[in-house]
């Protein structure tokens, strides 16, 4: 069923001050909307600082798609006020605007509505808004507006020196990057509990599906809301934010050679396909390269292995310097039922899973076994509260029921939950797993169904305007508890003073920037 963690629990129940400085961030999405719920197609709004330089608030895709980021912390509470800290100023700054509410997009009549995000004159602007170009021409511009939430994890230095018998980060980087990756793979085994739980898309507009092949069997209802009845999370099937051409990239994660040399292989390879759309059309760029994928942020998956890279450092080689550092999943659906889109529930449980997935063993796979756990997430994003809905047990192993796998690893995730109570003096992680583990006998306490119930009764487009004017009135009423309004003016300043500064100091035509990044 699931591997047997006994023995691991046993040895982290004798150590449990090995999980004492779990170090989390938050990258949250969401698109600016006009008063009628359709897409702003204003600029970043200027109050908000440079997109390009601000530590805090950035732009994804789009001008109209934010993006706000926390710093590292390792206290849940403080980091999701300080999240929700920039929702109070982005709120406060945005007019008559709202943030949207849901991972699906708001209704958008026209492609050519969304602006892609601009950064400025500088080089490294230039190239952010060209890769963006690569993307629309290679997807379409509507699957790149999806919003969703990143978080990133990283386990204490004393976990790994308790588990492993490593000294140091750096002497031990094989050793913790090792352990990373039993983490990725056991996330791809077993990570569809995530859209089981907490996928919020079951549902999308049917503007987003204008122009776009479907086979899916959507059902329609009067209002106008285009759903699949046990859909959990829409956003993570081929509709959503996924490639299916980087299916046979042979990317693997079973080390870190290994993923590192598969990574370079894709952005040196040349496709014919994106060759047939040129890398300039009448004198105007339409993409980085022709190559599989234009840089490595292209790679779209699941969950990354990551490092904090130095200037003018790929991720991958940032990977290769010093190890894996800490791990982004990127599976969480926007959750509509706070204004802030993730909430400490859904932050607890990711503790405990990802712990889980880095105590469980993990035999390494190869290419087609990755492949073949996407069958299981496919059938929890498209039907997963179907009822007597069963999960794959390895690639030739017979389906289980998904209840019962589902609990089984509650039972687990209740032992590491007791250890980290232990160490923090409550029993919140325990509640969680109380809480969430209903969700198995009962499929409608999962978030999908009940957005789904108010989208039926409202449509999809009307309750997510509900809820952004909702959240609007709620946020700009609030006062800031973490950040001040001296913190937040001292870095829209200094965000404007590093945008120019470095476009002040590049030295390259944009040509000769590019033809140096590609001679690298």
């Amino acid at each position: 069923m699931i591997p047997d963690v006994s023995q691991a629990l046993s040895w982290l129940e004798a150590h449990p001050q090995s999980l004492k400085g779990i170090r989390r961030g938050i990258e949250r999405e969401t698109l600016r909307v006009k008063p009628n719920g359709a897409l702003a197609t204003t600029a970043h709004p200027e109050p908000l600082g440079a997109a390009l330089t601000h530590h805090w608030i950035t732009t994804d895709f789009a001008e109209s798609l934010l993006e706000f980021i926390t710093p590292v912390d390792d206290n849940i509470d403080h980091l999701l006020t300080f999240l929700r800290d920039i929702h109070r100023h982005v709120a406060k700054s945005l007019g008559d605007e709202r943030m949207w509410p849901l991972s699906m997009p708001c209704r958008i009549d026209a492609e050519d509505d969304i602006e892609l995000a601009q950064y400025g004159s500088s080089n490294i602007g230039k190239l952010k808004t060209l890769y963006r170009q690569g993307l629309k021409n290679r997807y379409g511009a509507l699957m790149q507006v999806i919003s969703g939430i990143h978080y990133n994890f990283s386990l204490p230095l004393e976990f790994w020196q308790a588990r492993l018998g490593i000294t140091d980060a750096q002497s031990g980087k094989e050793e913790i990057s090792a352990g990373y990756f039993k983490l990725i793979r056991n996330y791809y085994r077993f990570g569809w509990v995530i859209p089981y739980l907490f996928g919020a898309s079951p549902a999308i507009c049917s503007s987003f599906l204008k122009g776009r092949e479907t086979d899916l069997p959507f059902e329609y209802s009067e209002n106008g809301l285009c759903y699949l009845p046990y859909a959990t999370s829409l956003r993570l099937s081929d509709l959503g934010y996924t490639n299916k051409s980087q299916s046979n990239l042979g990317i693997t994660f079973n080390d870190l050679e290994s993923y590192v040399a598969g990574v370079k292989r894709a952005i040196r390879t040349p496709s014919p396909e994106y060759a047939a759309m040129g890398v300039k059309k009448d004198g105007k760029y339409q993409q980085l390269n022709s190559n599989v994928l234009q840089i490595e942020n292209e790679l779209y998956a699941p969950i990354r292995p990551k490092r904090v890279t130095k200037a003018g450092e790929t991720p991958s080689d940032a990977l290769l310097r010093s190890g894996i550092e800490y791990i982004e999943v990127r599976s969480l659906d926007v959750n509509p039922f706070t204004p802030i889109g993730v909430d400490a529930n859904q932050a607890r449980f990711l503790d405990l899973f990802l712990i889980w997935c880095a105590l469980a063993d993990a035999p390494e796979m190869n290419s087609d076994e990755i492949l073949c756990t996407r069958k299981n997430w496919n059938r929890v994003i498209l039907e997963g509260r179907k009822p007597d809905q069963t999960i794959g047990m390895g690639c030739h192993d017979a389906r289980k029921p998904l209840k019962e796998v589902g609990k089984a690893l509650f039972a687990d995730l209740r032992r590491v939950a007791e250890v980290l109570d232990s160490q923090n003096g409550n029993q919140q992680y325990q509640q969680v797993c109380s809480e969430l583990v209903a969700a198995f006998d009962d499929p409608e306490l999962t978030y999908s169904a009940r957005i789904l119930k108010a989208m039926k009764a409202e449509g999809s487009g009307n309750l997510g305007l509900a809820l952004a004017e909702k959240y609007r009135q709620m946020l700009s009423e609030e006062p800031l508890e973490v950040l001040t309004e001296q913190q937040l003016a001292t870095e829209y300043h200094e965000s404007w003073q590093r945008q120019r500064s470095l476009e002040a100091n590049d030295k390259l035509s944009f040509e000769e920037y590019l033809a140096q990044l590609a001679a690298k």
